[in-house]
């Protein structure tokens, strides 16, 4: 995320100009091209130009004939200004000829295109005046480009201070992963596109009247309303009586009047897949396919496109974004600027210096706002300027004048206005002044008063820093809005010219309604009506062109212009990189003095006496009287005692070893305090001898480093890649000599002057790293202190208060009662099973299903299933089905409460209930368990027969729906989601604290100019109050997708109704409270086109201004806020918000490694025969883009329906069965390639096996039946195939590995989302299950059951219309009918309780669980689509070592023995080389690293692949604090061990040298009989290979000739290959092994035979180090004996590492 990128470099860099080349040459002739003015006025110009192109429309000059002439007269003027420039542009740079010639540079080119656009916009203008052309004809789209001309009143910011190849670099890495997002978008559109075309079909069949006749459909003949039918019996819906089932379309409907949305063929499928995906209009798709076609498929089908769409693919936007713009914001930090300030100037401070001053405005402010938000409506006969908020309004604005006097006077006027806040303080007292005034009262300067309220943000700091964090600074919020307003204004004057023309649209007739379009479709509110409407509108000709312009233009502006407000306010809420280290450490000391403390239920115990325990001593054989002796001290030798009891026993077979081991065991124990003493008192002295050792160690290292460093061996290299490894090696070894050896560091008067710099920068480096160590061993020391301190407070209140941790104060602590409590309470599954030798953790084959059985104890599994199947039993409760009616659901409330009963005790004699350290209530899960156990105890034996509604039985009701959330506690990572959302509390509440603050702002305004306004007859014809009586007819609505025009004669159906004169049905501005609600609903994008309409229609169309503002705000900053804070808590709460850049990349390397996998590609065969050439056929790039167009050519088969009864089914299939031949074949050439076993390494190929195999079944059952099912089945199998494509393609298959992973780390997440939701639909159920229907009450939506009431709120969580279904759940008399007696015998609502209900639903669910799924997708991202330069491991790196794993794991089983880790990190090459001659002690490092934590036993892919990725990094800048204390203590002792093995065998060497210079003085004959015996052996062996065992003599003569490193001139590095004559087999010397084959290896051969010398090799076989002198010669004739030696010995030589100084190795190989 943000933490991850690279922190700026604040330097000087080039200046970059995207923009036009403005500095031409000066000429004489045309001085005033480059005049600066020209310029401005030219900018000013194409503002104009857009104005004038906005107001060029037939309708416009209808109403207002005099702007036709005045365009006329500004395209002229403008026409003849950028000709002039054209000209002198084209005078100055040439046309054509030139390097920066007027064709040649791309901003002329669009200057000149614009003035083409001018010129064919005048001349086209001209004809209209002339009436020559028509104004309504589509000639007027030639104007579309000339609102484009606003880029050049923008483009001179175009101006970067960087590089123009780094903002390359970024723009083509920016626009790549959104081209890559937008594809993985299509594939997922074409999938659904596909399974809706499957699945369902037409939207056709309609319920008519029995009298309809084809070619005569109209409005009376459906039904009220429209309703779809299915044509089976047995699935869908059935038509009533006088209706029968009908497909429209064979009655003669057109495409047009059947509307365009539906799943007919793949182009209108993937349209409606889109719409849906919005979630606007899906639930209407639902219900029409519900009543179409069978219920399940639809739920699932919709319910998946929502998850996989909505939720998931499209929220990758946000991602590509917010990594995008972090890249940005890190390169153009100078250019947003610094972050604004909450301070002061020193003067004002001064002036302020009274507290009470300061309070007493703030409070006269606040009585102000309260004031305020108390108007209400009061009659349209009272005068408000006479009414005491008008007078309160007057003494207010007095005050705050004189407040703005009295600071301009003590600071002057510009000392007042140098404050940006006395700026808005100013502003505010103009605005209020003018406002008073009588005929300004209640006007658009409302404004002004109601602004006030923003000035309580100075009440709280903790809301004044957090409105400047967000906020500040403001050029980089204000450049946003800016650029999303000239977007709307662009977008809308282009849509303007494309659709003025067309009839019967009237949404783009002017300017304000095409702009109120554009920006009702950038809300997403309603933008399906606005595209449906113009489709119907231009005709089934030119409807695909309008629907692609539209759903492009939505697409941007919904995922990429959205996203770019939820990234700038990341921004801002991201920590500087310098705050946040010492955040890390201010968090750690923070832990440690919590960890300190007790909990207040248990620090209650120091408030009481100490009364320890106590006990007397009897039957001892003396008169005197012994005082009483604590009860813990008797007990130490109680227990003692009792274990030496126990041991005797345990080991009483064996007499003799168990007495010893008893003697032992008692002597330790005897002597326990005296050991202590002795420890204390050496102490001082092992210490002073382990910093000896560990200095004299870090002495040698350093000698080594410099020794190595110093040498010359690294010269005459050719150059090459250096080696991560090794930088971080010598980076770790120079910061330990910095630390070790500081006193040794002096500063000779010799020394140069670059010398005497790098010395004091080695101090200045080492003075940090020790202020470092010292700040890190403190926190380590202050947390040991801490549980230290913690437990000693615990012990001495076990010890002197009798009853501490006693449960109840009853049940002692030692009692066997709650001993045995406490193993059934902690009784849980093993999961990890232990190798009793190493101790190391076995693999198990099942370890993911024995880790779910181990994730909680064996109780809570017990609860989880019976709170499970309680909850099940729940959902057949309804109104109509109560369980104080219902005998069989009682039984699931008394289990339930019976085994709630049997945990609690359990867990409350085990741990306690309050006052212990591991009470039940030591939480608030603790309370909510206990609070549910009584609520369901007191349900269960109160059982109520009669519920009256908005009783308290109800009420218990309603509680004891809370009964899921146990499942919260039961669960540790449902606990841990919990936290999640809570723990961000306070920021959350901040944000709210702000929106409310702007509803609050426009509800007064909207109170004080709407009160009353609003109201109107129901009649549309009558206008006055007075003429509001009697009865009307009003049309009814039958249905929103049909396009049916009525027939002459012919009427709408419809009722009479009473005229009635009233506000609009769901809102009103007649007071606050009301307006809040109103806004509210707004604030969530729901309901505010019919609040902008009634305002429009019934006060003026000027005040849509009102509603406009409103919803931008809170949808581009309110709504943005949200989503921001709630991923910033959720990085927070993962510890990733207080990560440094290099922490979180290291972070987002461990996750990637995580997830990666070993190759499942077997090697080539290493002949070139017939499964050689399959292989290189299979692996050819081209082959596998073959296999990828065919999926896809197969994929297509399915873009129209396979039916029986259709006759276009059997050519398709038979194609498709072509298309499965092939994929056979390829499935077989495959096999062939890799040999079976290989090919089913292969997860992929494993999934092709079975989809081919099924296509193959599919054929031979097609042809043998030939039906329905068979068709069906084919499709499922071309379905599958295509799923194979993202393993195809890597982007694809990337982007579903983000989903896939995102998926699996918010599974809990969703969990909780669905716990919640069924809470919701319990309490739905008794709250509004009998509710009358209503607007969007109906038999699909409603709370009748529970099933039901999850699908209202799954559609809820979308937005889909919640407000309307809040409203009908509001219903009150007389509007239904009330029953005082039960609540399941009335159709009431309830006001209250739907209001509390639906909105914190709404809240809690829509504003921040949906965006937790947005925060996992957003860290998730960074994990795949890091940058080169982000990456600490580099894909080829990975991809390196997953090759070279593959080949020394030739039996693929993603584990190899210790001792070839060796092998493979000699094979490693690139970034994770070893390079024996510079590094040899890293290697050793590295090699005892993976013994000592595998105890020498098998590694697996991810434990060297981990251990190279520490390697590979700093851990001083990319670990937290606690990994990086484990981390340096593992790499010391690793360090220290092998110093000290290299110690012991330099030892080992030397004494060999004085026992061969000992031996040197033995007899001749000694001498004599030896040599004779090596020529006798070098006689009798063979006289290619011969082996010797030589003398004391000769290894010191070779150990003294070979004190050359191993890779000396002589060494012979090359090695023979693989396809030399005689192989690479086993000598026939080996026992009969066969030889491991480590894949296909190509090395380079030798250039001839040449002898080798004689070579020291050391090999270690069961802990004893042998030397064997091995002398090989090559005969002229090489045979296959000599070539296997000569490979058996280079590979040897490769695997043997000498060390520096003598000829045995430090570690085995």
């Amino acid at each position: 995320m943000l933490k991850r990128k690279q922190s700026s470099r604040v330097e000087a860099q080039p200046v970059t100009d995207f923009g036009p080349d403005e500095s031409l040459s000066d000429n004489a002739d045309i001085l005033w091209i480059n005049k600066p003015w020209v310029h401005s006025l030219l900018r000013i110009c194409a503002i104009i130009s857009v104005i004038s192109v906005c107001m060029n429309t037939p309708k416009t000059f209808e109403h207002y004939p005099p702007l036709q002439y005045l365009t006329f007269a500004l395209d002229t003027l403008l026409m003849f200004l950028y000709t002039a420039e054209m000209i002198a542009k084209m005078h100055i740079r040439g046309i054509v000829k030139g390097d920066s010639s007027y064709v040649k540079d791309r901003w002329c080119v669009f200057d000149g295109f614009m003035v083409f656009c001018l010129w064919v916009s005048l001349v086209l203008q001209v004809f209209e005046i002339a009436e020559i052309v028509d104004q309504m004809s589509p000639w007027g789209m030639l104007r579309i480009p000339r609102p484009l001309i606003m880029i050049r009143a923008f483009r001179i910011y175009f101006r970067f201070e960087l590089p123009r190849t780094r903002i390359t670099n970024i723009l083509k890495r920016s626009g790549e992963q959104i081209w890559s997002v937008s594809i993985f978008l299509l594939f997922f559109l074409l999938l659904y596109g596909i399974l809706g075309v499957q699945m369902f079909g037409t939207f056709t069949y309609h319920c008519v009247t029995n009298d309809t006749q084809p070619g005569n459909v109209t409005w009376n003949n459906l039904a009220i309303p429209d309703t779809h039918c299915s044509r089976e019996l047995e699935e869908g819906y059935q038509c009533p009586a006088g209706f029968k089932c009908m497909d429209l379309e064979d009655l003669g409907l057109s495409r047009q009047e059947l509307g365009y949305s539906g799943f007919n063929e793949i182009g209108t499928s993937i349209f409606t897949v889109y719409e849906a995906a919005s979630q606007e209009g899906w639930v209407f798709l639902m219900y029409r396919a519900i009543d179409s076609f069978p219920r399940w498929r639809s739920y699932f089908y919709f319910i998946t496109l929502i998850f996989f769409l909505a939720w998931l693919v499209k929220n990758v936007f946000i991602a590509v974004i917010i990594e995008t713009f972090a890249e940005i914001r890190v390169q153009f930090q100078q250019m947003w600027g610094s972050r604004s300030s909450t301070t002061s100037t020193a003067t004002t401070q001064k002036m302020m210096r009274s507290s009470i001053f300061h309070m007493f405005i703030l409070s006269m402010v606040a009585v102000d706002v309260i004031v305020a938000a108390s108007n209400y409506y009061k009659g349209e006969t009272f005068k408000r300027q006479h009414d005491e908020f008008y007078l309160a309004e007057v003494a207010f604005t007095v005050l705050f004048d004189l407040e703005a006097l009295l600071k301009i006077w003590c600071l002057g006027f510009t000392g007042y206005i140098s404050s940006s806040l006395h700026k808005f303080e100013l502003l505010l007292v103009i605005g209020t002044t003018l406002h008073i005034y009588p005929d300004l009262y209640h006007s658009q300067f409302t404004y002004f008063q109601v602004l006030r309220v923003v000035r309580l943000i100075k009440i709280s700091p903790a809301l004044e820093d957090f409105v400047y964090k967000i906020f500040g600074p403001g050029k980089k919020l204000g450049s946003l809005v800016v650029f999303t307003a000239s977007l709307l204004i662009v977008m809308s004057a282009i849509s303007l010219q494309m659709f003025c023309f067309v009839e019967e649209l009237d949404r783009f007739t002017t300017f304000p309604r095409a702009f109120m379009s554009m920006f009702q479709i950038l809300t997403q509110e309603g933008w399906v009506d606005v595209m449906d409407q113009t489709l119907n509108a231009v005709g089934h000709m030119w409807a695909p062109v309008v629907a692609i312009y539209f759903i492009l233009y939505h697409l941007f502006a919904t995922l990429i212009l959205l996203s770019l407000f939820v990234a700038v306010i990341l921004d801002n809420l991201e920590l500087d990189e310098d705050l946040k280290k010492l955040k890390q450490l201010k968090q750690s000391e923070a832990n440690a003095d919590t960890k300190e403390k007790l909990p207040l239920r248990l620090r209650i115990f120091e408030k009481f006496p100490n009364r320890p325990q106590m006990v007397k001593i009897s039957k001892l054989p003396s008169d005197f009287t012994v005082p009483k002796i604590r009860e813990s001290f008797m007990k130490q030798f109680i227990d003692r005692q009792q274990q030496d009891t126990s041991c005797l026993l345990r080991r009483l077979p064996s007499a003799s070893s168990s007495s010893c081991d008893h003697s032992k065991r008692s002597a330790i124990e005897e002597n326990k305090y005296i050991d202590q003493k002795l420890r204390k008192s050496v102490f001082s002295i092992r210490a002073r001898n382990l910093l000896e050792k560990e200095t004299a160690i870090n002495k040698i290292l350093r000698a080594c480093t410099r020794q190595r460093m110093l040498s010359g061996s690294f010269e005459g290299q050719p150059a090459k890649e250096r080696s991560i490894l090794s930088v971080q090696h010598h980076i770790r070894q120079e910061r330990r000599s910095l630390r070790h050896g500081s006193n040794s560091q002096r500063i000779s008067r010799g020394k140069s002057l670059e010398t005497l710099t790098q010395d004091h920068s080695n101090t200045v480096r080492y003075r940090n790293a020790q202020r470092e160590d010292s700040e890190i061993k403190m926190i380590q020391e202050k947390k040991e202190q801490a549980e230290m301190k913690r437990k000693v407070q615990e012990e001495e209140l076990r010890e002197n208060h009798p009853y501490f941790d006693k449960p109840l104060f009853i049940v002692g602590r030692e009692h066997r009662f709650r001993n045995f409590c406490r193993v059934v309470v902690r009784a849980r599954f093993n999961a990890s099973k232990t190798d009793p030798v190493t101790g190391a953790v076995k693999n198990t084959k099942y370890h993911q299903l024995y880790d779910l059985l181990g994730l909680v104890t064996y109780l809570d599994w017990v609860m989880i299933i019976v709170t499970i199947c309680s909850c099940i039993s729940m959902m057949f409760e309804s109104p109509f089905r109560r369980v104080m009616h219902a005998p069989t659901l009682q039984i699931a409330e008394y289990v339930f409460v019976i085994f709630m009963s049997i945990e609690l005790n359990l867990k409350i004699m085990a741990d306690g209930l309050f006052f212990t350290p591991t009470a039940v209530i030591r939480d608030f899960g603790g309370v909510m368990d206990i609070f549910i156990y009584l609520v369901s105890l007191i349900f269960l034996c109160w059982m109520p027969q009669n519920v009256p509604a908005k009783s308290g039985a109800q009420l218990l009701m309603i509680l004891r729906c809370l009964r899921p959330l146990r499942i919260f506690k039961l669960v540790p990572q449902m606990r841990k989601v919990v936290r999640e959302l809570f723990s961000g509390f306070k920021e959350i509440f901040l944000v709210s604290i702000l929106l409310l603050t702007l509803m609050l702002v426009f509800a007064s305004f909207g109170v004080q100019l709407f009160a009353g306004k609003l109201a109107k007859c129901n009649d549309p014809h009558i206008i006055a109050r007075e003429d509001c009586h009697g009865i009307f007819r009003i049309n009814v609505s039958v249905s929103k997708n049909l396009n049916l025009k009525l027939r002459p004669g012919e009427k709408k159906p419809g009722f009479w109704v009473p005229r009635v004169w009233a506000n609009p049905r769901n809102f009103n501005f007649d007071n606050v409270g009301n307006a809040m609600l109103a806004l509210f609903e707004v604030l969530s994008l729901k309901g505010w086109v019919e609040v902008r309409d009634v305002i429009i229609h019934r006060v003026g169309p000027i005040h849509g201004i009102y509603i406009h503002v409103f919803v931008f705000l809170g949808c581009m900053i309110g709504l943005t806020l949200f989503v921001g804070v709630v991923i910033a808590n959720f990085n927070e709460n993962k510890g990733t918000a207080l990560l440094t850049v290099d922490q979180r990349r290291w972070e987002d390397l461990k996750s990637r490694l995580k997830i990666a996998q070993p190759l499942h590609l077997p090697p080539r065969p290493d002949n070139d025969g017939f499964r050689a050439k399959m292989y290189d056929i299979t692996q050819h790039p081209f082959f596998k883009r073959t296999i990828a167009v065919l999926v896809l050519a197969q994929s297509v088969l399915l873009s129209v329906k396979w039916d029986v009864e259709d006759p276009v089914t059997v050519p398709l299939a038979t194609m498709s069965v072509v298309f499965t031949f092939i994929f056979v074949l390829e499935v077989t050439m495959k096999i062939i390639a890799m040999s079976p076993a290989g090919f089913w390494q292969s997860r992929r190929n494993r999934y092709d096996l079975l989809v081919t195999s099924l296509g193959v079944i599919w054929v031979i059952l097609h042809f043998a039946l030939l039906n329905a099912y068979t068709y069906m089945m084919g499709a499922c199998v071309i379905v599958f195939r295509f799923f194979s494509i993202c393993g195809k393609h890597v982007t694809l298959k990337m982007l579903l590995l983000t989903v896939v992973v995102s998926m699996y780390k918010s599974f809990f997440i969703i969990v909780g989302m669905f716990l919640l939701l069924l809470c919701y639909a319990f309490a739905g159920v008794v709250l509004f299950g009998t509710v009358k229907y209503g607007e969007n009450i109906n038999r699909h939506a409603n709370f009748s059951s529970a099933g039901k009431a999850i699908t209202v709120l799954f559609r809820i969580v979308t937005g889909e219309d919640w407000n309307k279904i809040m409203h009908d759940c509001m219903v009150q008399p007389p509007f239904c009918t009330p029953d005082n007696s039960t609540y399941w015998k009335t159709d009431c609502g309830n006001y209250a309780g739907a209001l509390m209900y639906f909105c914190s639903f709404y809240v809690i669910i829509a504003y921040i669980m949906l965006n937790l799924l947005v925060a996992i997708i957003v860290e998730n991202f960074s994990l795949f689509y890091s940058t080169e330069e982000d990456q600490l491991l580099s894909y080829n790196d990975l991809r390196h070592f997953q090759i070279i794993w593959n080949m020394v794991d030739d039996k693929r089983e993603g584990v190899i023995p210790t001792f070839r880790v060796k092998f493979l990190l000699r094979l490693l090459r690139g970034r994770l080389e070893v390079d024996l001659d510079k590094d040899k002690l890293l290697f050793k490092h590295m090699c005892y690293e993976m013994e000592r934590l595998h105890n020498g036993g098998d590694v697996t892919f991810h434990d060297v692949l981990s251990m190279l990725s520490y390697r590979s990094v700093d851990i001083r800048k990319s670990l937290q604090l606690e990994e990086l204390l484990a981390r340096e203590q593992l790499e010391y002792t690793i360090e220290e061990e092998v110093a000290k093995q290299t110690i012991r065998m330099w030892l080992k060497k030397c004494l060999k040298r004085i026992r061969a210079k000992q031996q040197q003085s033995c007899s001749i004959i000694h001498s004599l009989r030896e040599s004779q015996q090596q020529e006798l052996s070098r006689f009798l062996n063979p006289p290619s290979i011969e082996t010797t065992q030589p003398s004391e003599d000769m290894n010191t003569n070779n150990q003294d000739n070979n004190a050359q490193p191993e890779t000396s001139s002589q060494q012979q590095l090359l090695s023979p290959t693989l396809s030399d004559r005689g192989g690479y087999r086993q000598d026939s010397t080996d026992g009969g092994k066969p030889q491991r084959k480590f894949g296909q290896w190509r090395l380079p051969s030798a250039p001839k035979p040449i002898s080798h010398s004689v070579s020291s090799v050391n090999l270690r076989f069961g802990g004893r180090t042998t030397m064997k002198s091995v002398v090989c010669k090559m005969n002229p004739m090489s045979d296959a004996a000599s070539c296997g030696s000569e490979v058996k010995k280079w590979w040897t030589r490769q695997l043997t590492v000498e060390s520096d100084e003598s000829g045995e190795d430090l570690l085995d190989i």
